[in-house]
Order: C-alpha cells, then structure tokens, then sequence
C-alpha cells in the first residue's frame, strides 16, 4: 500500500483474527467468525461508535465470501449512483458472481432509497452490509431492517487500545511513548481506534520534525488540540447521554441532570433536540402531578430559540432542576399507553346515540342526542351515573391518580364523583 495512504489505513486488518475488539462478534465460534469460516453470505447491519472496525469487517466478510465487494456512501451518493451500483450487481450476478454493496452511514438514506435495496436483496442479486452510528430500529425501515441481522460493535477497551497502540508502534521503529503520554492518547481517543492511530501519527510526524524520537506527555500538551473529547451528535454515546439525562431528572436528582445535561452542552449537542426532550420529560415523568413543570419546561424551549446560547442555556438548565425536584407521576403517561393498547385490540364500537350531536331535523328524528344530560345543569356540574362508553362495553379504568402533587387533589376529586355515581345507582 502506497506509504502515503493514512496510518489508519496502511494498518486495517486483512482477516478476522487481526480485528481489535469485537470478540463477541469475532472470537472463535462468535457470528462473524463462523460466517468466515463457512463462507456463509449474509445481509447484515453493523451499528456502532465511528472507528470501531465496521468497514474493516465489511471488506474482511465479503474477502472471505469470495464476493465482489461495491462500496458506497449514503453521504455522498445519490440516485444515479445507487442505480450504477445495482446495474453493476444484476450483470455480476448473470455470471453468478456474488456481490457484497457495503453501505456506510446507511442511516443517511432516506425512505425510498432504503426501499430501492429491497429487490435486489430479496432475489439474492446483492448481500447488503450496512453500517451506522444511529439505532437501526429509528433509522431504517422496517421492510429493511427484517431482512438483515443486526450486530452490535462496541467501543474498544483500555486493552483492546493498548494492543493497537502496541501493534502501531511497530511501524515506527525507534520512536517509544511513556506510560502517560500512551495513557494520554488512549483516554484521548475514547474507545475510537482510528482516532487513536491518527493521533500517534500526528504525534509521531511532529516529533519526527523536531528530531526527537522518545515523547512524553509535555511534548503531547505542546501539539494536540485542546479539545479532544468526543460527542457523537448522531450516535449511540448521544442517546446514552439522553437517557441517562431523562433517568437522572426521573429519579429526582438535580445535580446529575445538570451534569448531564452540561456533559451534552459541552459536547455540542443539538439543543433543539435536546430542549424538546426536556418537554417530553415533564409530560411523561411528571405529568399532572405538576403541570407547571411543563409550562415551564416549554417556557425554557421558547426562551432559549429567542436568547441562543450561551445566554439561552440558563433556561434549560433552570428546567432540568425543577423538573428533577418536582413531585412525580406517570400515570395519565400510563394510562395513554393503556388505552391506546385496549382500542388497538378491541373491535370498533358505534357512539351511543344520546352522546351524538343532532345538528339536522333527521339525525333528531333519529335519536341521536335524546336524553343526553348536560353536565353544567347538575349538582356539582356533574351528571352522576351518566354513560360515557359504547353500549356494551364495560366502563375501563385506565387513569388511576398517584398521591404526588397535584394529583393527590384530583383522586379526592375521582373518588368523590365515583360516589355520586354509586348513589345515582
């Protein structure tokens, strides 16, 4: 390979033993490494972190399969490429040639041309590798997703980095790092393998220019970024951050929301997004118990898309704290999700007639809104034992009010209705 390429790329594995990490997919008798072993083609999803070896396992498999192996980037082509790509695997596949299209970042592509994969795939004219950083189960279609396996690859260790720093190091003879400077990289390349071989590489031409062959972290401080860190804006590291976010708030714990949520400012999260899911917090977790945690959670929304950031910031953060020490409650949350569940399964039920409007002679003549008792014209505005349900359907209990906040009130309230509906019995 030209000495020019990337380091990165003059050392990508050429079989599955040299792969770092990854043994729960590549170890002996492990999926991947039967799949080599009996040549067995298979259309699959590889989702994990950036630099973890997706493409490097794509170009071993299709290697091993003896197929021809098509690359191509849901960032970069389009229609006319996609449809060169498929033309190209229909003649292949006339001679009997098999053809493995790897698709990186397959989560870019939208709807249709996901769908455009589907023939091809189901008439085996193509075995579709697929690799991403989102969760399949968000970003790709159904119809897709079920003809494909999914496999997950993970960041690599503290010692799946350390044997690669080993293994690099190799290609530059005479140069060593000290303990703390290779602690250094490998904290700085967070689970990321191509990081790291960049960041020796960097490391490595620097001191190369200053005639020094022996690097110690003094030397790493004088050339490497002062932000390394990384946030993944469209990976599973930004949903894990998410959720430990929307947890920490659930569990009404303040000062882990706000590191949270400082973790994934710094970061360089998308705000938007993320105030949206600081409303979607207050509706689910906190629900009627508070109800002014959603007004001020959409409040803090609106105030930072006027203010921006940083200023902006300061609302959200505000938000997070109340909605971490508000009093709690699902249960209007659970009971949507109940009911939504019992009209999904039940059969389709006719509206009573005294609950339908009669805006015309005819629907009168036919009965629609006879005997219907107007609430506000009743005691305590409440027409006690009325039927509310399609005839023939046992009145549900879906929504049963927590004692947190608010809803303490509304179950004295429930409690008390569902008495005079006992006594209009």
């Amino acid at each position: 390979m030209n000495e020019l390429s990337p380091l990165a790329e003059r050392l990508r594995p050429k079989n599955i033993s040299e792969v770092a990490g990854q043994a729960h997919l590549v170890g002996e008798g492990k999926p991947l490494f039967e799949s080599v072993k009996n040549k067995r083609l298979q259309s699959m999803i590889l989702w994990g972190p950036p630099g973890v070896g997706k493409t490097t396992l794509a170009e071993i498999l299709a290697t091993s399969w003896g197929a021809h192996f098509v690359k191509l980037s849901a960032v970069l082509a389009g229609v006319k490429e996609v449809r060169e790509v498929l033309s190209e695997a229909e003649g292949l596949h006339a001679m009997h040639l098999p053809v493995v299209l790897f698709v990186d970042e397959i989560h870019r592509f939208n709807k249709s041309q996901q769908d455009a994969f589907l023939h091809h795939l189901e008439k085996g004219i193509i075995t579709l590798i697929g690799a991403t950083t989102e969760n399949p189960s968000f970003e790709l279609n159904s119809a897709l997703l079920s003809r494909m396996q999914v496999y997950v690859l993970n960041s690599l260790s503290t010692e799946d980095l350390q044997q690669l720093f080993a293994k690099t190091l190799t290609q530059f003879p005479g140069y060593s790092f000290n303990e703390e400077a290779q602690n250094a990289l490998i904290q700085m390349a967070d689970g990321d393998g191509r990081r790291l071989l960049n960041l020796i590489e960097l490391m490595i031409e620097s001191a190369r220019a200053k005639d020094i062959t022996a690097l110690d972290f003094k030397f790493l401080e004088q050339f490497l970024p002062q932000q390394l860190r990384r946030f993944d804006k469209g990976g599973e590291n930004f949903y894990d951050q998410i959720s430990a976010l929307h947890k920490s708030v659930r569990g009404s714990n303040p000062d882990a929301a706000l590191y949270w949520l400082c973790r994934m400012l710094d970061g360089g999260v998308d705000i938007q997004y993320l105030s949206r899911r600081i409303v979607r917090m207050a509706w689910e977790d906190i629900g009627l118990a508070d109800p002014r945690a959603i007004d001020l959670a959409v409040c803090a929304a609106n105030t930072y898309e006027r203010l921006g950031s940083p200023e902006g910031e300061l609302a959200l953060a505000e938000a997070v704290v109340y909605l971490a020490i508000a009093a709690k409650s699902n249960a209007a949350y659970e009971a949507y999700n109940a009911a939504r569940a019992f009209v999904q399964k039940d059969q389709s039920r006719a509206v009573p007639l005294h609950l339908r409007n009669a805006p015309t002679k005819l629907m009168k003549n036919l009965g629609y809104g006879k005997e219907y008792r107007y609430a506000h014209d009743e005691a305590h505005h409440y027409a006690a034992g009325e039927n509310y349900w399609p005839d023939g359907l046992r009145a549900q209990n879906f929504y049963t009010p927590t004692h947190q906040g608010l809803e303490q009130k509304i179950a004295e309230k429930m409690a008390f209705l569902r008495k005079l509906d006992e006594e209009a019995k």
